[in-house]
């Protein structure tokens, strides 16, 4: 996602000093523009070498001292494999360099292991916003960064189907709270991501592009670089140095 544009601004005192604001920045001499968030969420039908996956999260943390770790200085990863909708609920953390990774646990790789896409995420905020709310209430997928649920074809938007009439609680909320089983399923899985948009004078009075997203890479879906066996460019296309040769 990219974004720009004219920012939301507002009329300030001309006199008004940045301590006096709270919730937004000066980017002018009596023009300020309160902060914000810009929150998505994506969803991915995912089908990983067929309809039955299932979903891992994966943490790298430190290994423990001892004879196995004689510096200090090891690592490993820790899985998590999510059965149900509620465990699946979870936030970005990038102290432990999480991610999650869709996998087909009846297919293996050349190395004998399912093979698998990661959902590899952006130092992504969550929503700020109170549970209380309004905002908070008609968006709460924005409160996790991962959702996964079964699929299912009446379930596409992540917010229900009218978040601006409603009273709240529709979309992911409502469909998780029934914790169906997404082990080894047909399943779908949801990413919400952004970023919080602290204004600067630099955003005034044309926003230059900021950008926010994540990536769907393969992980053990390939048994080696899939790019290896790009072809070589033909031969008649290399002019050796010479002129073109017209028509």
């Amino acid at each position: 996602m990219k974004l720009t544009g004219i920012i939301q601004s507002m009329g300030v005192p001309v006199d008004a000093r940045q301590a006096d604001l709270g919730n937004a920045n000066l980017v002018s001499p009596g023009v300020a523009a309160a902060h914000h968030q810009h929150l998505f969420c994506l969803r991915l039908d995912m089908c990983v070498d067929g309809p039955a996956n299932s979903v891992a999260e994966v943490d790298v943390v430190p290994d423990e001292p001892g004879p196995a770790n004689p510096e200090h200085n090891g690592f490993h990863t820790e899985s998590t494999v999510f059965r149900t909708e509620h465990e699946a609920q979870r936030v970005v953390d990038a102290a432990r360099s999480r991610t999650w990774r869709i996998f087909n646990p009846s297919v293996r790789n050349g190395v004998g292991e399912p093979v698998s896409y990661k959902l590899l995420p952006a130092a992504t905020p969550t929503m700020l916003a109170r549970p209380e709310s309004r905002v908070h209430e008609r968006a709460a997928f924005a409160s996790k960064n991962l959702w996964v649920t079964p699929y299912a074809p009446d379930e596409i938007h992540a917010a229900g189907r009218y978040p601006n009439q409603s009273g709240g609680g529709g979309g992911l909320p409502a469909w998780t709270a029934r914790d169906r089983p997404i082990e080894n399923t047909d399943l779908v899985v949801w990413h919400a991501f952004g970023l919080t948009h602290i204004v600067r004078p630099e955003d005034w009075p044309v926003m230059p592009v900021e950008s926010t997203g994540f990536w769907l890479v393969p992980f053990g879906f390939f048994d080696r670089n899939p790019a290896l066996d790009v072809p070589a460019p033909p031969t008649h296309c290399d002019s050796g140095g010479r002129a073109p040769v017209g028509p």
